[in-house]
């Protein structure tokens, strides 16, 4: 199962502030793990972390990559997803169900980019 995952940045500060507000948000209030090149927040789970590339080169945002963060409920994944915008990411799609013309689908999530360009989303699934 998943453990953590990572997605770059070429300005760590800038991340890392970012981060450490929308996580705030969540109730993330302090980095599971904090180091110059890596930094990582975790509610008790599995981490989300942001790192400079270890080879040197710049950051990229690879096509097709996302990473899908839960939340307890619809209610939370909005708070999150205007979050994420107030803080500076440009949306990807707001918040809703998926697909789109299924108002009593299980799945419902907002996308967005963060600053550095990465794509994700905060999302409730319905069992």
């Amino acid at each position: 199962m998943i453990g953590y995952s990572t997605v770059g940045t070429n300005d760590m500060a800038r991340a890392a502030a970012f981060y450490d507000a929308l996580f705030a948000e969540m109730g993330v209030d302090a980095r599971a793990w904090d180091s110059d090149g890596f930094k990582g927040w975790s509610a008790g789970g599995p981490m989300f972390c942001i790192a400079k590339p270890d080879d040197g080169n710049g950051a990229t945002v690879g096509n097709g990559v996302m990473i899908a963060i839960a939340a307890p409920d619809r209610e939370t994944v909005d708070k999150m997803y205007a979050k994420a915008i107030e803080l500076g990411a440009t949306c990807e799609g707001t918040p809703g169900p998926r697909p789109r013309d299924n108002d009593d689908s299980p799945f419902y999530a907002g996308y967005f980019r963060d600053l550095d360009g990465n794509k994700l989303n905060f999302f409730h699934f319905r069992r």
